[in-house]
């Protein structure tokens, strides 16, 4: 049965982020994701569970001490808390642990059914000493380490197709031999300065189905093959539709339903665990981002299950 970590929405409305987001970011699509696949027969409750709270460890495997600190006493600076794009309160520290302790948990579940997926997480923009981008704790980066620290896993691949650069994660796995880290982002796009992963993909504003899938065809099945993982993380952002805000790319919704596809292929044909977050999305119909997203899922259902 495929497992989905889903931790409760915590929401205010919100101002505008970092970088152009809408006044309102769309945080709805996190109760909305769920309800759909219930309602389509895709999922039944069964498929979903809460996570608890993340122990403190973890997070200070990947954190600062002091940043977390911060972070739990609500000590963020307001140049900090701008960058982040959330207004601070204990309730939303405490639903991204949750969100954390869910991407550890589906490692779990991963390893026993080949794939697991966290309804929120795919925070990549978490920085070890800082948070920005709507992202306080990087949830891959987190579960990354816990496999390596538990033995778990000795070479994981995270790929981070979200149409923003993982510069968080890829600052944070810099000198860190057993995680390798791709990013096929947009080149034009957030964050305006790019960090170094092992390998980065920069898109042009205007890349369509075509040339978005053949770079992508062309790349994962080389880095399975040449880094030989037995682990992986892959972040599903939605941003790269056409329809997106902040995408500037030209997919459309069934290229991003391939772009899922072909990910979940490769993993299962090398039979590598995946666990799956969502990352972000930010196209003006909120109903365009709940069936860009949904189509992750179902899409690991018809391969997986």
């Amino acid at each position: 049965m495929l497992k989905i970590a889903y931790a409760p929405l915590y929401c205010h409305p919100l101002p505008k982020g970092p970088h152009g987001e809408p006044h309102r970011f769309p945080m709805l699509k996190y109760e909305l994701i769920p309800e759909q696949l219930m309602y389509e027969g895709t999922c039944t409750k069964e498929h979903f569970f809460e996570p608890a709270e993340l122990d403190e460890r973890w997070i200070l495997g990947v954190h600062t001490q002091t940043y977390w600190e911060d972070l739990k006493y609500l000590r963020i600076s307001d140049k900090m808390i701008r960058r982040i794009g959330f207004p601070l309160s204990s309730e939303l520290v405490k639903r991204e642990t949750r969100i954390a302790q869910g991407t550890i948990e589906c490692t779990h579940f991963a390893q026993k059914n080949g794939i697991s997926m966290n309804v929120a997480g795919g925070t990549h923009h978490a920085f070890a000493d800082r948070g920005e981008g709507f992202c306080l704790l990087n949830d891959v980066a987190i579960a990354a380490h816990y496999l390596l620290e538990t033995k778990q896993a000795h070479k994981i691949l995270v790929i981070d197709l979200d149409v923003h650069q993982g510069n968080g994660t890829a600052a944070i796995f810099q000198n860190e031999e057993r995680v390798f880290t791709f990013s096929m982002h947009g080149k034009d796009n957030y964050p305006l300065h790019k960090e170094t992963s092992d390998l980065d993909i920069e898109l042009l504003t205007g890349t369509n189905d075509q040339t978005y899938l053949d770079l992508l065809t062309t790349t994962l099945p080389n880095l399975f093959d040449q880094q030989n993982p037995d682990f992986a993380f892959y972040i599903s952002g939605v941003d790269i539709l056409e329809t997106d805000k902040l995408g500037h790319l030209k997919v459309s919704l069934s290229g991003c339903r391939q772009r899922d596809q072909f990910v979940f292929e490769q993993c299962r044909q090398h039979n590598i665990p995946v666990v799956v977050s969502m990352g972000g999305g930010y196209s003006p119909r909120l109903a365009d981002i709940v069936e860009a997203h949904c189509n992750t899922y179902r899409v690991a259902q018809e391969i997986y299950f």
